[in-house]
């Protein structure tokens, strides 16, 4: 079964102010951490390889907080707001980035590789698609153990043109593993022009592999919660994996280091148009849940809380070459 959700009008049944009122921080917090730390590499702050997130928040915002606390997460290479969403102290997330000591990985990871086992959160990737194989072990072991524990998986569409995608779900599927598929389509991890990549209906894929599948836009935090939501209902109650396909898109070039020649700057400024924050301050607007002076605030607590991750991340100190061969998670 497959279908394809459209976005929800106003504030629906169960979305409390209390649940918007977080959403709308953790999309504001995502999105200037993202830019802060841009600024950080350009000034020899962060080193290596940086993809940022920016444009894709609602993807991170609307399905992560749905997990429990015992379920899993693996995920790609652009996973800083995963890790924020997952309730990963964002100053270690920022150490980690800094490549120090106070780091997730005291600094051994960078930024591809976010990984705290005390919140389930089974790291970045920077193989395309390598990791997806590894998240049909992780929910195996979940279900030969006994646990109430579903294992998200997040991926990009090029991950698609891999083939451990077609056996991870393939496995998933034979096995009944819990799995939610959770695939970012921004449109060009395929290298293809963005109208392209959207008709390859990747949800529909897994008609092939007998799981329910759907997709909804992945610029509405909202929406995206209630189709994650419904995902994990599926598979809680024994039923196998589902897959979602999240239609984004991000502002930003593949890293720091694309000087972004495959599309125009005019598609960027009309895309932006559909902006994920934007809607979700305006629907909270138009049902009194929000007003300038609460919005003025809430930005100027972000602007302090991503400064505050900066200053805290360059004072924790540069690892020792005597600690190279240490247990990171030796605490």
């Amino acid at each position: 079964m497959t279908t394809q959700a459209t976005a929800p009008t106003g504030i629906p049944e169960g979305f409390t102010p209390d649940l918007l009122d977080y959403m709308l921080h953790q999309m504001l917090f995502m999105r200037r951490f993202e830019e802060r730390t841009g600024e950080m590499y350009t000034k020899g702050k962060i080193r290596g390889f940086l993809h940022l997130y920016i444009g894709e928040e609602a993807c991170a915002v609307g399905s992560i907080s749905a997990l429990q606390p015992q379920d899993g997460l693996i995920t790609h290479y652009r996973e800083h707001g995963h890790a924020i969403a997952r309730g990963i102290d964002p100053k270690r997330i920022m150490a980690e980035l800094f490549g120090r000591e106070g780091g997730t990985s005291r600094g051994r990871g960078g930024s591809m590789h976010i990984f705290d086992k005390e919140r389930r959160m089974f790291g970045g990737h920077a193989i395309v698609g390598g990791h997806m194989p590894v998240a049909v072990g992780l929910a195996l072991a979940d279900k030969k153990l006994g646990k109430d524990a579903v294992t998200m998986c997040v991926f990009g569409d090029g991950g698609v043109a891999e083939g451990e995608f077609h056996e991870a779900l393939n496995l998933s599927s034979l096995w009944k593993t819990p799995v939610l598929w959770f695939c970012e389509n921004n449109g060009y991890g395929m290298g293809l022009p963005l109208e392209k990549s959207i008709a390859n209906d990747i949800y529909k894929l897994a008609e092939a592999y007998r799981m329910p599948s759907i997709r909804v836009d992945g610029m509405d935090v909202i929406g995206v919660r209630q189709a994650t939501d419904e995902a994990l209902k599926h598979i809680r109650a024994g039923n196998g994996p589902y897959f979602i396909e999240a239609m984004t898109y991000r502002y930003r070039g593949h890293s720091m280091a694309d000087a972004e020649l495959y599309r125009t700057k005019e598609e960027v400024t009309e895309m932006r148009k559909n902006d994920a924050i934007e809607r979700l301050k305006q629907r909270m607007t138009g049902a009194g849940l929000l007003d300038d002076a609460k919005w003025d605030a809430l930005v100027e607590r972000v602007e302090r809380e991503v400064a505050e991750c900066i200053d805290w991340a360059d004072a924790s100190p540069q690892p020792q070459i005597s600690t190279l061969f240490d247990d990171v998670y030796r605490e």
